[in-house]
């Protein structure tokens, strides 16, 4: 029997946590860990998409013809310029999806259904989830082993958090029940700004055995490379934030056994 990869959505409902800079970032290490890498874009707006160098406006088939029609999974999956890593598109159709399917019976497993053949084909798949709770997010966690969540280190940062703990427990009972969180990922640490550490501090009081160590920097090169279609490492592999997801991914599979 073939070996099942993992599939890991990365979700906060929270806008602006560096979500997608670490569903990007953390495939990419992967992949350079040698690991066969998935990664899917489940937010209408593409950023993981153009952020790993597709450009959503050229795209054939993207993720919205995994849940509208019958496609395969092997039609929508593009190579990228990284070895061992491959992407599932998305485009601004995917808004529709969640009207369109609102009479389908067990909706909350489209994406489930579509990803189960590949997890033969991939050590790691990840879901990069919409800044939302609904449908796409609900498809994802329901498709999903874990959830890794990324905070930003801010005075919001607990904010929000309840609901979407609320939320992944919600379809663990209903849909999904071997889901579980796989850590917090504190993201934007300013070692400069004393209230990062007051909000790293209490994060860690709540959540000390799911937090990750590994904390991601805030850094210029981070947020300038999504712009030139590049990962952290092929922008600039001597940035800080390259150690940093590099990092994440050993300490990721390190937690992996």
């Amino acid at each position: 029997m073939s070996k099942k990869g993992k599939i890991v959505a990365i979700a906060n409902q929270k806008g602006g946590v560096g979500k997608t800079t670490s569903a990007i970032n953390l495939s990419a290490a992967l992949s350079f860990h040698k690991k066969r890498t998935l990664l899917v874009d489940s937010d209408p707006q593409g950023n993981a998409s153009s952020g790993i160098g597709i450009k959503n406006k050229k795209l054939g088939l993207h993720l919205y013809h995994a849940f509208s029609s019958n496609c395969k999974a092997n039609d929508i999956i593009i190579h990228t310029a990284v070895d061992n890593l491959d992407v599932i598109p998305s485009n601004i159709d995917l808004v529709a999806v969640e009207i369109e399917m609102i009479n389908f019976e067990k909706r909350e497993s489209r994406l489930k259904n579509f990803l189960d053949p590949l997890v033969t084909q991939y050590d790691y798949i990840i879901i990069d989830c919409p800044p939302s709770l609904g449908f796409l997010t609900l498809n994802a966690l329901t498709a999903a082993n874990s959830v890794l969540i990324p905070m930003q280190c801010e005075y919001f940062a607990m904010e929000g958090l309840a609901q979407l703990v609320k939320t992944i427990r919600s379809v663990k009972k209903q849909f999904n029940p071997t889901l579980f969180v796989e850590g917090l990922v504190l993201t934007m640490f300013d070692k400069r700004n004393k209230l990062t550490y007051q909000v790293a501090h209490e994060i860690k009081n709540h959540f000390n055995t799911q937090l990750f160590e590994t904390v991601i920097p805030r850094n210029v090169r981070l947020s300038e490379s999504p712009s030139h279609g590049q990962s952290i490492f092929d922008y600039d592999n001597q940035s800080s934030g390259a150690a940093a997801y590099l990092n994440l991914a050993k300490e990721f599979l390190k937690k992996q056994g």
